[in-house]
């Protein structure tokens, strides 16, 4: 039963009652994939998804905005169940017109199937309620045996019950959800009426009416709870009962997904009941001065031009130096591009041993959890007990904490360090460097500082990047490879490479994850190995791809970015380097258009020696033309292209 979409295009889906998508009809790599009509909804809305997953599989959502080639994935599921579940996914008010992709991916195997009975596009946030629909808007009771929330109203009711009517309506007819004493039988048990999971960042007030009787005591309290199941409460009652239905408004702040939980405890038999009803959320906070007048961002910096906001302290010379160094087997590029800016604190330098070099950011307020990102560099530490280390400093320019010190297995690559902090008061972040005495003293380097607000270790933005994103960390993300005879294969692994003198020493997402490189200890000079993207959809206009590639060694051979429309063999050259580059990620930014089915392969072919290793990480897809790339690179390519009789003529520009 589809509401307020129609027009679905279901192949392979199968419709009957519900629409399903069954493995004994699929081969192993296909996927049903569901798409609607073209939807312009310019107020925040909420899809309401009914479905089932059967043995194995997954179903996702994706949202495909007009003329972009890429889809973004809304939510996802992957658990199976022997009953039909209600997803509950916001849709942002966006300016264009936009189709919703379902797609379901059943395992190969019997009894493996995905199945939707209901589609339901309504207007508001999922957040919302007035308890009126049979499905209750996604809200879930967490089952006790002896107390629970249910629903409440309607003429079916006990007339001998002290229950309200309904707020919504304001009599018998309407509904909302209750928890009563009657059947506790232990001290403090509990009630939990559970929210849908939010599935985008929103700020602003939440609403809601309760009433609550008191006989012998109840404790009513409203949490959120994130992805990781931490609880953080956000409003409790301040009066004893109420003889009719109390207005709250409540300011929350959902930066990463989390549940709102509203929750009911009892001592005894006689506790009395709480009623529950009309659940609204508005973007605009319920109080002007709980939205934030500060932006978390100003405490970011890639010193590509400057030290931003962060200074340091002048006491006997500047030991912290923005620099752009030409890197070498002791000193590595910067990490945003390869060949920008970054801080160096080059203690071994310093005008006198035993000096400390403290480098201040910009304060921020107190009472917000702050999640910190930044990579750092250690070089030639024989101790690195005091080599680099993160402080928490108050108002006064206080140390209240050290909540971060260097790790020994981190030398001569970029490392990401994250780190969640929250204070009182407002503070300021602190790097510190120490420098004992000559021969223990090293190099250290920071780059790319971010400060967001939340908890690092919950997920924030989608659940899945677009098609073609991909930083190699929880797989290939599609990625596939041509295996004809005569060619290598792209290698997914993390740290260092096998073969010395070649090679980056981790990745370049996080010093410690994953990349993919071809190891030319198994290749002949002139073998090639390509990686072939998703396919992407064509774009009315331009597109940027950026990646970083690592092409460290005296044999390097020659890396390209090759472009191929939809089942073609032509194939366009986009991008080119060829030789040893940098013994650093180096990044690379290519704008190309293309208005039709399409993939991107990234082809290494294997220089003169085995060490000739060559690497690739972190590729992102963006709408429009590149912007404010650093050391961006254009390729010109003659109507002759490869894949042609004939040979391509091209020149740089840069």
């Amino acid at each position: 039963i589809f509401h307020n979409v129609k027009g679905f295009v279901d192949l392979p889906w199968l419709l009957c009652r519900f629409i399903t998508a069954d493995s004994s009809f699929m081969g192993e790599a296909d996927r049903a994939v569901l798409v609607s009509p073209e939807i312009e909804i310019l107020e925040w809305s909420c899809l309401r998804l009914v479905y089932q997953i059967t043995g194995t599989g997954s179903l996702q959502v994706h949202l495909r905005p007009h003329g972009e080639s890429f889809d973004y994935t809304l939510w996802m599921a992957d658990k199976a169940s022997d009953s039909w579940l209600i997803a509950s996914i916001d849709l942002r008010n966006i300016s264009r017109a936009y189709q919703l992709v379902m797609e379901a991916r059943p395992n190969q195997g019997p009894g493996n199937s995905i199945a939707i009975f209901e589609i339901h596009i309504i207007p508001g946030y999922c957040l919302e309620c007035n308890f009126e629909e049979h499905h209750l808007c996604g809200y879930s009771n967490q089952w006790n045996p002896n107390v629970n929330w249910y629903v409440g109203g309607s003429l079916a009711r006990d007339p001998q019950s002290n229950l309200p009517d309904d707020h919504t309506m304001s009599n018998q007819r309407g509904h909302y959800m209750y928890v009563d004493s009657v059947y506790a039988k232990r001290f403090q048990e509990v009630a939990k009426l559970v929210s849908p999971m939010t599935t985008t960042a929103m700020s602003g007030c939440l609403s809601f009416y309760y009433q609550r009787n008191q006989a012998r005591g109840n404790f009513f309290s409203v949490f959120t709870r994130d992805q990781l199941g931490h609880y953080e409460e956000i409003w409790r009652p301040e009066v004893y009962a109420t003889s009719s239905w109390k207005l709250v408004q409540v300011d929350i702040k959902a930066q990463h997904p989390l549940e709102v939980v509203y929750e009911v405890a009892f001592n005894s038999p006689r506790g009395g009941y709480v009623a529950l009803d009309d659940i609204t959320f508005s973007p605009q906070f319920c109080h002007t001065e709980t939205e934030p007048t500060f932006d978390p961002s100003v405490a970011n910096c890639d010193f590509e031009e400057s030290l931003c906001q962060y200074y340091q302290e002048r006491v006997g010379g500047a030991v912290w130096n923005r620099v752009s160094l030409r890197p070498n087997i002791y000193r590595i590029g910067d990490h945003t591009t390869g060949s920008g800016s970054y801080l160096m604190a080059n203690t071994r330098f310093t005008s006198r041993p035993g000096y400390v070099g403290r480098l201040h950011g910009p304060y921020l307020p107190g009472n917000h959890k702050y999640c910190l990102r930044f990579y750092y560099a250690l070089h030639g530490f024989r101790k690195i007990d005091n080599a680099l280390a993160l402080y928490i400093y108050d108002e006064k320019n206080v140390a209240q904490e050290k909540i971060w010190t260097a790790s020994e297995g981190s030398r001569d690559m970029w490392t990401e360090v994250e780190v969640t902090y929250q204070k009182p008061m407002s503070t300021k972040i602190v790097f510190v460097s120490i420098c004992r005495n000559f021969w223990d003293c090293g190099l250290v380097a920071l780059d790319d500082i971010t400060v967001t607000l939340g908890d690092c270790s919950v997920t924030t933005g989608p659940l899945r990047p677009p098609p073609g994103h991909c930083y190699f960390e929880t797989g290939d993300c599609g990625y596939t490879q041509e295996k004809k005879s005569k060619k290598g294969h792209w290698l997914r692994i993390k740290g260092h490479t096998p073969t010395s003198y070649t090679g980056p020493k981790g990745d370049h997402t996080l010093g410690v994850g994953y990349f993919m490189y071809i190891e030319a200890s198994h290749m002949l000079h002139g073998q090639l190995s390509r990686l072939l993207s998703p396919e992407l959809r064509g774009s009315v206009g331009p597109q940027c791809l950026t990646f970083f590639y690592h092409m460290y060694g005296s044999g390097t051979g020659t890396l390209s970015l090759l472009l191929r429309r939809g089942d073609s063999l032509k194939e366009r050259l986009l991008w080119r380097r060829q030789g040893e580059q940098s013994i650093s990620w180096m990044k690379a930014t290519v704008d190309y258009d293309c208005s039709t089915r399409h993939k991107i392969i990234f082809e290494a072919i294997r220089g003169p020696s085995i060490r000739s290793d060559i690497a690739v990480d972190d590729i992102v897809f963006k709408k429009g033309p590149c912007k404010g790339a650093y050391g961006q690179s254009f390729i010109l390519v003659t109507p002759v292209e490869s894949g042609q009789n004939g040979s391509s003529i091209y020149f740089w520009y840069k």
